[in-house]
């Protein structure tokens, strides 16, 4: 049963996330020229939810190779995978982004 409680809560997170991804500041109660200090801190949020989630990730595969008996395979294996699926998010965003500042750069003013 807590297999499907854990899968339920990942689709729930992803639900989440891409809602919040397609929501423009102005639906998010943010105004249009703080802009950048809104994307600054959305940025360091996401990348501490990374992290965040890389190390609990990484305590549940300790316990579980500790013999903990309370840690299921399942548990640590949901936990793992959904830590790599967001460190690869994180990568590609990181990856547009820099992409997205060398095309600016490369604009004649």
């Amino acid at each position: 049963m807590s297999t499907i409680s854990n899968v339920d809560q990942v689709l729930a997170e992803m639900r989440r996330l891409t809602a919040a991804a397609q929501s423009t500041p102005a639906e998010l109660g943010q105004t249009q020229s703080a802009s950048g200090e809104n994307f600054a801190s959305l940025l360091k949020q996401s990348v501490d939810e990374v992290n965040n989630i890389q190390q609990t990730a990484g305590k549940l595969s300790s316990a579980f190779s500790a013999g903990d008996p309370n840690v299921d395979v399942t548990e640590v294996m949901v936990a793992l995978q959904k830590a790599g699926v967001a460190f690869q998010a994180m990568t590609e965003v990181r990856n547009r982004l820099v992409s997205a500042y060398q095309e600016i750069m490369s604009m004649q003013v």
